[in-house]
């Protein structure tokens, strides 16, 4: 199992302070943005991950470094913002037809990927795609999950009249099927998006939705809501630690 962290675009919500450095190293309290993504995918037992990143991509290699022990990561420059195929294709010499955590850099969770990874990692045959939904006031913002008489059927990207409160983005397991899904969909023409690659999962009745309840999920893209997430770090509600343990800090220095 590998991951992909996707840490590119312009991160032109957050100006002027991604005219100087990437978005993922503004502070969230004590810590950079990117260490609570990484602590989630640390967490979650993946040790071979690619950073894809602008042109600061240098800065956050410096941050980061060559990671923990027994890590493998790899940095990725997206030298312009062309969109989610391109960057995802940069990538994927590093990822090869393994099973692969899709992780964009502005997503902030308490939500555990542990169970889903170990479940995705154990299986024989390839076992589809795992999203992560949760409730929004702003639906048309998002790709929202469809249902008919509770059955989730389909996403639609954002919605003018959405029937579903439920959003899904940002972070999503993926089975070493997705690149010829991904390559089908862009042979298809027009612009690809990662609800694109989901309805072909769905097709085939191979997509998990698991709603995220109660737990957080914040898009740290804005200055508002990288104030609300460096208000739950500093109370305690988000962690950047890489691991949990009872016999002491595993945290990064």
């Amino acid at each position: 199992m590998k991951a992909i962290l996707v840490a590119g675009g312009h991160g032109s919500r957050l100006y002027p302070f991604t005219r100087y450095t990437h978005k993922t190293l503004l502070p969230l309290y004590r810590r950079p943005v990117i260490d609570y993504a990484l602590a989630t995918i640390r967490r979650a037992g993946i040790k071979d991950i690619t950073i894809i990143g602008n042109q600061f991509i240098g800065q956050i290699a410096q941050h980061v470094g060559t990671g923990m022990e027994g890590e493998n990561i790899h940095y990725v420059i997206e030298e312009e913002p062309r969109g989610v195929h391109h960057a995802l294709s940069l990538a994927r010499p590093h990822v090869g037809s393994q099973r692969v955590l899709v992780y964009f850099s502005d997503n902030i969770t308490t939500m555990e990927l542990t169970d889903s990874v170990k479940k995705f990692q154990s299986s024989k045959e390839p076992p589809g795609c795992v999203l992560l939904g949760r409730e929004v006031d702003d639906p048309e913002r998002f790709g929202v999950a469809i249902f008919e008489n509770g059955k989730f059927v389909d996403i639609v990207e954002k919605p003018t009249n959405p029937t579903s409160a439920l959003a899904i983005g940002g972070i999503y397991l993926f089975d070493e099927t997705f690149w010829a899904k991904m390559d089908q969909v862009t042979t298809n023409g027009g612009n690809l998006s990662i609800s694109d690659i989901n309805r072909l999962y769905l097709i085939e009745n191979k997509a998990e939705l698991i709603d995220i309840g109660d737990k957080i999920w914040l898009d740290c893209g804005t200055p508002d809501s990288l104030y609300e997430a460096s208000q739950l770090a500093a109370s305690g509600k988000l962690s950047p630690k890489p691991c949990n343990t009872r016999n002491g800090d595993c945290s990064l220095n």
